[in-house]
C-alpha cells in the first residue's frame, strides 16, 4: 500500500476553514478510494497563508518533513496554485521529493512529476501561478494607494488614537500622555532620556514598547499624526514574494495630507518640537560624557 497525504490551503475565518477542511478531506477520501494500493496517511494544511513562500506555511513544511523521512509516498493536491505560487519553490521541492522516488500529483492541472514530462508540465503551471500572484499583489497595493489618497487610515493604534474604520479617533487618557510628552520636551527642555526615565518611574507603560526609552520618546516626538497631519507609506513592499516590508527612502512615493484628523498637539508646539530635535541633534558632543540622542526614522 502506497501511504499518501494530501496538501491543501484554506480560509483564515474559522467557520469556512472547517467547511473547507471537511469538503476536501471528503474530496481525497474518495479521490484515493479510487485506487486499491492507496492508503491515505493525512491530509496536511495552512490557514491563509501566501503560496508565494514556504517559510511561514507550517502544514507545508510538516508535510515535507514528514516525507522525507519515509511517512508520505504520495503527495496529493489539487492544484499547482496551491502547492506553490512561486515557481523555484515549486521546483526546488518536487526534485527533492523524486530523489526520494515521492511523487507530488497535481489532481486539477493533471500533472503527475513521476512522468517524463511532469516537470515540463509543472514549469509551466508554477509560472502562471506565481505570474497570478504578482498581478493579484499589485491590485493590491494600486487599491490600498488610492484609498490612502481618499484619507483611509492603514495601521494600528498608537498612543493618543485609536484606528477604527479607516479614521484616527483620539484616545483622551493617551492623549493627555503625549502632550505631557511634548511639553516636557520643548517647553521645559527636558532630554528625551529624562522623560522616560520619569514615565517610567510613574509606572505609566508604553503603547507597544517593552519600556520607556530615549528613542520611543523621539519617535513620538516626530510623528506627524500627532498634529494632525497623516503620512502613509513609510514602509513598502518591494517583492511581492517575500512580503518583507523596507523602510521607504524615497523609492516610492509618500502619501500625505495636512489637517487629516483632530490633532492632539497645537501646531505652534509640533513646529517648535521639530526645531528642538533639530538643533539639539547638532549639538557638539560632550567631552567625557554621553554623546546626544541620535534622532530615528519613523
Amino acid at each position: 500500500m502506497q501511504k499518501v497525504a494530501a496538501y491543501c490551503r484554506v480560509s483564515t475565518d474559522k467557520g469556512e476553514q472547517a467547511q473547507s477542511l471537511i469538503s476536501q478531506k471528503r474530496y481525497f477520501d474518495e479521490y484515493i478510494r479510487r485506487h486499491a494500493d492507496w492508503n491515505l496517511v493525512n491530509v496536511y494544511f495552512d490557514e491563509g497563508t501566501s503560496g508565494t513562500q514556504t517559510r511561514k506555511r507550517e502544514g507545508f513544511n510538516r508535510m515535507i518533513g514528514d516525507a522525507m523521512s519515509g511517512q508520505i509516498d504520495l503527495i496529493l493536491t489539487k492544484e499547482v496554485s496551491r502547492f506553490a505560487r512561486n515557481t523555484v519553490d515549486a521546483l526546488a521541492y518536487t526534485r527533492m521529493l523524486r530523489e526520494r522516488r515521492i511523487g507530488v500529483i497535481f489532481i486539477l492541472d493533471n500533472i503527475d512529476t513521476r512522468d517524463c514530462d511532469g516537470e515540463l508540465r509543472l514549469t509551466l503551471m508554477a509560472s502562471l501561478a506565481q505570474e497570478e500572484s504578482r498581478k493579484i499583489s499589485e491590485r493590491i497595493k494600486w487599491g490600498q494607494r488610492r484609498r490612502m489618497e481618499q484619507g483611509v487610515v492603514f495601521g494600528r493604534d498608537l498612543l493618543g488614537y485609536t484606528v477604527r474604520d479607516g479614521q484616527l479617533l483620539i484616545n483622551e487618557a493617551e492623549a493627555a500622555v503625549v502632550r505631557r510628552i511634548f511639553h516636557k520636551y520643548t517647553d521645559e527642555e527636558k532630554s528625551a532620556r529624562q522623560i522616560a526615565a520619569e514615565l517610567l518611574a510613574e509606572g505609566y507603560p508604553p503603547k507597544y514598547a517593552a519600556r520607556w526609552s530615549p528613542g520611543v520618546i523621539i519617535k513620538i516626538l516626530r510623528n506627524e499624526k500627532y498634529a494632525g497631519d497623516l503620512c502613509q507609506k513609510k514602509t513598502y513592499t518591494p517583492d511581492y514574494l517575500t512580503h518583507q516590508k523596507r523602510a521607504n527612502h524615497g523609492e516610492e512615493d509618500f502619501i500625505c495630507i495636512r489637517g487629516h484628523h483632530p490633532p492632539i498637539i497645537e501646531r505652534s508646539l509640533w513646529e517648535r518640537t521639530q526645531e528642538a530635535l533639530v538643533r539639539r541633534a547638532r549639538r557638539p558632543r560632550r567631552s567625557g560624557g554621553q554623546p546626544p540622542h541620535r534622532q530615528q526614522n519613523v
